[in-house]
């Protein structure tokens, strides 16, 4: 495994991030992918063998199952090597209260403590804002993100998918007001998404804001032919609502991934993540998965060398994209 240090917050943090949205306790809980306690421990106890440090989950994954499963596996373990990441913003439960969602202090307060109970720890290293709520004054969400790192009971903040005024706007609220500021931005990006290039990341690399993106493999867009998109539940979902993954050079780049890993003798997944890993604005990809040799075919990307003309070939072939990922 390699490390690399998580934007400016000073801690060491594996190359790939384990994503936690497919693990839970029951594997019909929520999404038809979506895998129960014994595959999730499995999953979580051999990216701890391989080396992988950095978690990121969620009080809205498998309705805060993903949580539980989470922390009852690393319990066994040595917390203090661990850097847990979790998100607050949509709803942790079907038919969530009304305050159970949003930004405001009140939803940030009670669902931080609901997290933590889940997950059997006193604080968490990485704290984020799930997509950016319109009804609450960044200001509002800002303070109470800064009480919780003052109490200790978060250690650093971030934030996932926005626009990058918006994130330029936040990071410039918590240095008028001295509150603790956004150390990482969790954001979309992948080879057949590539939006975030033109204002996102320049901004992030400015403010040295660590970069954590989501959906590496365009949601396994990249991890299999075109052609057989839909030969899985996830890959039917997938069709319906990431049509953008088949449009602006799409069908082509994924042709692309699928020569240049059959050249290589590894798979279209390793070549499509090895691609990000080689973007000097990323730190660590995260990476969903729904069985170890998913996991454990992610984590040997890092020992794929891709040379400047592999990256110009595989990047050839895109075209400006509507947004997508945020509001």
């Amino acid at each position: 495994m390699d490390y690399t240090t998580l934007g400016s917050t000073g801690m060491d943090v594996s190359r790939i991030c384990l994503g936690c949205w497919s693990l839970g306790l029951d594997s019909s809980s929520k999404e038809e992918w979506s895998v129960g306690e014994a595959e999730s421990t499995a999953i979580i106890e051999r990216a701890l063998d391989l080396g992988i440090n950095f978690f990121d989950t969620s009080n809205s994954y498998s309705w805060g199952d993903s949580e539980r499963v989470l922390g009852r596996t690393v319990s066994e373990y040595d917390r203090d090597e661990l850097v847990i990441a979790s998100k607050v913003r949509f709803a942790p439960e079907e038919n969530a209260h009304r305050n159970a969602t949003g930004l405001s202090r009140k939803t940030i307060e009670q669902e931080l403590s609901n997290s933590l109970d889940r997950l059997g720890m006193d604080s968490l290293d990485l704290y984020q804002t799930h997509r950016w709520d319109h009804d609450t004054p960044i200001e509002e969400t800002l303070r109470a993100l800064d009480d919780a790192v003052r109490r200790s009971r978060v250690r650093y903040t971030g934030t996932s998918s926005m626009w990058a005024y918006q994130f330029a706007e936040a990071l410039h609220t918590s240095d008028r007001l001295g509150l603790d500021r956004f150390m990482t931005m969790q954001n979309h990006y992948n080879l057949v998404y590539r939006e975030e290039e033109r204002e996102m990341l320049p901004l992030c690399d400015r403010e040295n804001v660590g970069v954590i993106p989501w959906s590496p493999l365009a949601q396994g867009y990249l991890a299999r032919p075109h052609d057989q998109l839909t030969a899985t539940p996830r890959g039917e979902e997938l069709a319906e609502r990431h049509a953008e993954y088949r449009a602006g050079g799409g069908p082509e780049i994924n042709a692309r991934v699928e020569e240049l890993a059959d050249d290589r003798g590894v798979s279209m997944a390793q070549v499509a993540l090895a691609w990000v890993l080689h973007q000097d604005t990323v730190d660590a990809p995260i990476i969903g998965v729904s069985s170890v040799e998913h996991l454990e075919d992610a984590v040997e990307a890092l020992e794929v060398s891709l040379s400047d003309s592999d990256l110009a070939y595989l990047e050839e072939p895109y075209e400006p994209l509507a947004v997508s990922g945020h509001e």
